[in-house]
């Protein structure tokens, strides 16, 4: 890396810290903590904690969610000839967490942007969960009243992807529960604590894990992660005359054969006859 005055380029650097555990902090992360010139962080209380163990005695500047347009501002100005360094409470910044706003100003105005990778609860939950991972799909924490958080869940029901949630100790009960009404009672993974000394991971239903937490809010920053859906059962003739009596009032013959082939992976040969004997 380029050095100047500072021992850093100036620019952004997106630096994600640990989830829990101080030892994850990556010696590249603490090394830019340690020669940034200012450090963006949410909370200036916890993240003093962690300058303090990278030997970083850098100023800190609050940048989170109630932070107004003039903050950001000014720490993109000051990009143009200092290093800033993003920080957030956990693991890595931008995600369930402030901070795309500065990222996309301060590429509106050219200004050098880098990110030094690490921990991230969404991603660490994944490899616990036992899940499928080669599709997922990121939630963060879904809504607190009943009616957004069943629109939220519904949005996604389809997806043949898992999905992946923060939530918290009070509320997890009844999210679990919500998740099972309106995705199915699917397999899912409770990760709490991950990286301290108590970590831990249940796996079970939506409904079995729901009822285990029903009585006692479990502790600490909670992941959820809910594998896909099952395979639909294969559609029967009355499925196939059905959707080829819908598609026969919009379609001709060989375009509704076409349509509800792809639709129900059905043999569209067989559909089309099945499509003329029900036009006769």
């Amino acid at each position: 890396m380029e050095t100047q005055s500072s021992g850093l380029e100036p620019g952004l650097y997106i630096v994600a810290g640990p989830i829990g555990n101080l030892g994850d902090l990556t010696p590249r992360a603490a090394e830019v903590l340690r020669l940034a010139d200012v450090v963006a962080v949410e909370d200036t209380r916890v993240s003093a904690r962690l300058l303090r163990h990278a030997g970083s005695d850098r100023p800190m500047l609050p940048y989170h969610d109630h932070s107004g347009e003039n903050v950001r501002q000014r720490l993109v100005e000051r990009m143009a000839g200092e290093s800033v360094a993003l920080l957030s409470d956990a693991g890595t910044p931008l995600i369930s967490d402030p901070g795309y706003k500065l990222v996309r100003d301060a590429r509106a105005a050219g200004r050098r942007i880098t990110t030094l990778p690490g921990p991230s609860a969404a991603i660490a939950a994944l490899t616990l969960s036992g899940l499928p991972t080669d599709r997922f799909l990121f939630m963060g924490f879904l809504p607190s009243k009943a009616k957004a958080r069943g629109d939220a869940l519904d949005e996604v029901a389809g997806l043949r992807a898992t999905l992946v949630f923060y939530e918290s100790g009070p509320r997890l009960s009844e999210s679990l529960s919500a998740m099972a009404a309106h995705l199915g009672d699917r397999e899912a993974a409770v990760s709490r604590e991950i990286s301290k000394t108590f970590e831990e991971t249940a796996c079970g239903t939506l409904s079995e894990l729901s009822a285990r937490y029903a009585d006692v809010a479990p502790k600490g920053e909670i992941v959820v992660t809910v594998g896909p859906p099952g395979e639909a059962p294969p559609a029967t003739a009355e499925d196939a005359d059905a959707a080829l009596r819908e598609a026969l009032t919009r379609l001709s013959v060989s375009k509704a054969a076409g349509e509800v082939a792809k639709k129900l992976g059905l043999d569209r040969r067989t559909l089309y006859d099945r499509a003329t004997e029900l036009k006769g």
